[in-house]
């Protein structure tokens, strides 16, 4: 077969131009953007007179300015008569470019609805399968005056700046503030994945020396990381790998000999404690939804019998059901006495899920809320403050 490079270039540039890319068609695709790239995705598919056009979570990696250009072509597209399916957890995404929405739930069929008449909350209830109310749990149990971690003037040169905080046992600890805060470095730091040029951590009262991850664990912390695919699994490994991941060395004969029952045990009781939806352990982390990769991580650091747990985005890229049952468990946790830091970009989950709230803006704590007192308004005013 001979290709005709000529008109190859000249159907591709109609194709580019049709979606107002700014384009060549010899330019290679590992220098486009991911935005980019999936516009030329879509435009492979209508090379081939695609009627229907199906999108899986298209805007996970986009920023604000990019999803409004998908979302231009995605109505353009609607306009000349394509089909789409649009696959989404995101309910305001879908507000602006849905005409119809169907909502499953654990590979079963709930229903349609007209997405220009259909409530919020009831479409939540049907995704969730049951009514809305608080999504959030009740927080009945209270936080110990035991402190279990205390940090004292924590710096990084340009990056923190002689931070100071105490997280109690039992305690939900909310880090809010604008993106570059400062946040996810503290988070690093504690956990020895980061330097620091200066400060203390005790834990338990107890001056310690955290200069590595692997020292971090051994001292009873976890971290969950914002990016749980690149940072927090291994998707090529299965899912009772996953969990036993940080643990080997504690079910391993001195020879190096895991224990295999022992680990099978323990990977299924957590499996069936943390309600992880898999047909089996042995199925690819890399294969399950997004909600179910985080309970993974979570087991992961349950085996390992961690007391000070730090959630970097909990919830982020998985659907609402799922988020339920995140809070649950995060809330179940310190139900056991453990102690949370949450780090979270959504006001409404740190304002629903946390017992204080410390703001970040360059580096620096500039505020600390309890929950009674805490709001949006406020929170954002710590987070925007000057000085």
């Amino acid at each position: 077969m001979v290709l005709d490079d000529n008109s190859q270039s000249e159907a591709t540039q109609i194709l580019l131009d049709r979606l107002n890319l700014d384009i060549k068609p010899e330019t290679l695709v590992e220098e486009l953007t991911v935005a980019q790239q999936q516009m030329v995705e879509i435009a492979k598919a209508l090379s081939v007179n695609a009627k229907v056009l199906i999108m899986d979570e298209p805007t996970a990696a986009l920023t604000e300015s990019e999803i409004e250009s998908l979302f231009k072509v995605t109505n353009m597209l609607k306009d000349q008569g394509v089909g789409i399916v649009y696959i989404s957890h995101r309910l305001e995404e879908l507000a602006l470019i849905a005409d119809r929405a169907t909502v499953m739930r654990d590979g079963t069929f709930i229903g349609t609805v007209d997405y220009h008449t259909v409530l919020i909350d009831d479409l939540i209830a049907m995704m969730v399968g049951r009514d809305l109310g608080d999504i959030y749990p009740n927080r009945a149990n209270k936080p110990s005056d035991e402190t279990v971690l205390e940090v004292t003037n924590l710096t990084r040169e340009g990056v923190l700046h002689g931070v100071n905080f105490e997280l109690k046992r039992g305690e939900i600890l909310g880090f809010s503030g604008l993106m570059g805060a400062g946040r996810s470095e503290v988070a690093r730091a504690i956990f020895g994945a980061d330097p620091i040029d200066s400060g203390e951590i005790k834990l338990f009262g107890k001056k310690v020396e955290i200069n590595s991850v692997y020292e971090a664990i051994e001292h009873g912390i976890a971290y969950l990381t914002e990016d749980r695919k690149k940072d927090g699994l291994a998707l090529g490994m299965s899912v009772q790998d996953n969990i036993m991941l940080s643990s080997f060395d504690d079910y391993s004969s001195q020879f190096g000999v895991i224990d295999e029952t022992r680990s099978d045990n323990i990977s299924l009781d957590l499996k069936q404690k943390l309600r992880i939806k898999t047909p089996n352990l042995e199925q690819l982390a890399g294969n399950l939804s997004g909600g179910n990769q985080q309970k993974i991580i979570i087991a992961k650091w349950l085996c390992k019998n961690t007391e000070i747990l730090i959630f970097d985005e909990p919830t982020r890229g998985i659907d609402v059901g799922a988020k339920l049952e995140i809070y649950e468990l995060i809330n179940q946790l310190t139900k056991q006495g453990k102690s949370v830091i949450v780090i979270s970009s959504e006001l409404p989950e740190i304002l629903g899920m946390c017992d204080r709230i410390l703001v970040m803006r360059n580096g620096v704590i500039t505020g600390e809320l309890s929950a009674e007192v805490a709001n949006q308004e406020n929170i954002m005013k710590y987070a925007t403050l000057e000085g």
